[in-house]
């Protein structure tokens, strides 16, 4: 049978040996190279926004990057929770794109002030979860984002490692902070995801309301341009190497 996996770290090769726990089947009715989209970012986002942040219905979420892999998944896996989603993104496009997955709240980072935009957003209220790509550079407000009982997760750095935090803001919001690293994690744990996948979002993957979105196909022979399109952010979903 095909399958799609997990890997343990990273890396190009045509053939990998890979934990039998982080081993997961081919949706129905899905090709073998979509559903290569799929285990990582719906690991990350499955992980951090359901099992550690515990988004519940009716609440908000924010995802920074709308535009990335985590960031439609995000959207996503949001909604089919229940949940009100906000994203950030760099263009209009990208935010045209998130909304077509179903964000409710489009936020221009480069253009607006995503603090003030979200609590316009619910009233003031804030967001219940955020998840953030950005680490350092969004740390303080993010935590001026969040509402009450809110909570940040933090699994990206693209803003650096080091910041200061106002732990009386954290306080009066009675907020949490929490950080995860996926391919860090020891191989029960990476398995416990993986299975917690399996019977709540692969459901959702086969009768088609979540899906992987993927912006190009690039041949492994190109895996420089691929880089190149990453680090420009110069697309929406994810980006997949094939083989020729």
């Amino acid at each position: 049978d095909e399958v799609c996996a997990l890997l343990v770290g990273g890396g190009y090769a045509e053939r990998v040996v890979v934990p039998a726990g982080q081993v997961l089947p081919v949706p129905a009715g899905m090709d073998v190279v979509t559903a290569a989209a799929l285990p990582e970012v719906v690991a990350t986002v499955w992980s951090n926004v359901a099992m550690c942040a515990h988004l519940r219905p009716g609440e908000t979420l924010l995802a920074h990057g709308g535009g990335s892999g985590i960031g439609t998944m995000a959207i996503q896996l949001g909604k089919a929770l229940g949940a009100r989603v906000a994203v950030t993104a760099g263009s209009e496009e990208k935010l045209s794109r998130c909304a077509e997955l179903g964000a409710d709240v489009l936020i221009n980072y480069r253009e607006q002030d995503f603090v003030e935009e979200i609590r316009k957003a619910t009233d003031g209220r804030g967001a219940d979860v955020i998840l953030d790509i950005m680490g350092a550079k969004y740390l303080e407000r993010n935590v001026e984002a969040l509402a009450v009982n809110g909570r940040l997760a933090i699994i990206g750095l693209q803003g650096g490692v080091k910041a200061e935090l106002n732990l009386n803001t954290l306080l009066r919001k009675r907020g949490a902070v929490m950080a995860t690293t996926l391919r860090s994690r020891p191989v029960a744990e990476k398995a416990a995801i993986i299975a917690a996948v399996r019977e709540h979002v692969w459901p959702l993957v086969e009768n088609g309301r979540v899906r992987p979105v993927v912006d190009r196909l690039v041949p492994m022979a190109d895996a420089a341009e691929a880089h190149r399109v990453l680090e420009s952010s110069d697309h929406v979903g994810k980006v997949l190497l094939v083989r020729e």
